[in-house]
């Protein structure tokens, strides 16, 4: 199974900043140690182009030449620097290159991705480039060429926070379909409306979130045919994230896994995987919930290698 990754581009962020950059190189490295059957690659930077598929051009240069306004920035989280834009053009780029293996081979991931606040012309949230929506525009642009027909893409974010940058990219798209499980007081204060929301207070546990899950799993399936699905796994619903506050367990997380990988499965659609948020009081709690996630993927992506395309 492929992973791809671009965490040797490491932000110079200021001491004390609470984005937990250190994740992502750990997280490659317990793959590399427990799950030799994922294969790991860096990720290339996503051109212009590429990122005009989702992305204003006035928006892309302005992060490229460090000229966005200070308030923009702000709403970003980090401060501007060659290897944020660096970085943050590879995690598209990786998603990219996942999403043309998943096509070929059932499953591939990205070990970062899943930038979900960055709208068309703005980020936030730790969010610069919103690898999803570029990824899903581009893999219809590569299909429509051999096909002549639009692909339909399903995102489908499980982070806790609401994926508010992806819908407001696809609000007058209805060849993607976004569904969104997410606290329904966490940030971002103002949600902008996806194809399914399903608001969750704080406290979920286990057994309302998993109820929940199937519902929505249902309801996309009675509304869409996705060809395509984006899974964006985010390790914040655990109970040990500091900014999660859903409360689920170890094996509640699993359990979250597996129904979105077997829904996919079952359905032969192909998944590009994505690892979205996690700030785990300890940084290691992130890490081991996303070791998980893999570990799940791992199981599935054996599945249709033993049953092909």
């Amino acid at each position: 199974m492929y992973a791809f990754y671009a965490d040797h581009f490491v932000l110079p962020l200021p001491e004390g900043h609470r984005f937990p950059m250190g994740k992502y190189s750990r997280l490659r490295d317990r793959l590399r140690l427990e799950l030799p059957q994922v294969q790991m690659q860096g990720a290339t930077a996503a051109t212009d182009g590429e990122l005009a598929l989702a992305h204003a051009p006035s928006y892309i240069e302005a992060v490229s030449q460090g000229t966005l306004p200070a308030q923009m920035q702000r709403e970003i989280g980090f401060p501007w620097s060659p290897a944020m834009v660096e970085r943050s053009r590879r995690s598209v780029g990786a998603t990219v290159a996942a999403a043309r293996i998943a096509l070929s081979q059932g499953i591939a991931g990205n070990l970062a991705g899943g930038t979900h606040h960055a709208a068309s012309d703005k980020g936030g949230g730790f969010c610069v480039f919103n690898d999803a929506a570029v990824t899903a525009r581009l893999m219809q642009a590569e299909r429509f060429r051999q096909t002549k027909r639009v692909m339909p893409v399903a995102v489908i974010d499980l982070d806790v926070h609401q994926g508010n940058g992806t819908a407001e990219i696809f609000a007058q798209d209805p060849s993607v379909f976004t569904l969104s499980l997410h606290g329904e007081k966490n940030f971002p204060f103002r949600k902008v409306a996806s194809d399914l929301d399903v608001d969750l207070p704080d406290g979920t546990g286990d057994d309302v979130y998993m109820q929940a899950l199937h519902t929505a799993l249902e309801a996309l399936g009675n509304r869409f045919e996705p060809e395509l699905i984006i899974y964006l796994a985010g390790a914040d619903p655990h109970k040990g994230d500091r900014l999660g506050r859903l409360q689920l367990s170890d094996d509640g997380m699993l359990a979250r896994d597996r129904a979105v990988l077997d829904w996919a499965y079952q359905r032969r659609i192909p998944l590009v995987l994505c690892m979205a948020g996690g700030y785990g009081r300890d940084i290691e709690t992130t890490v081991q919930v996303q070791v998980n996630t893999w570990s799940v993927a791992v199981s599935y992506w054996e599945r249709w290698q033993n049953r092909p395309l």
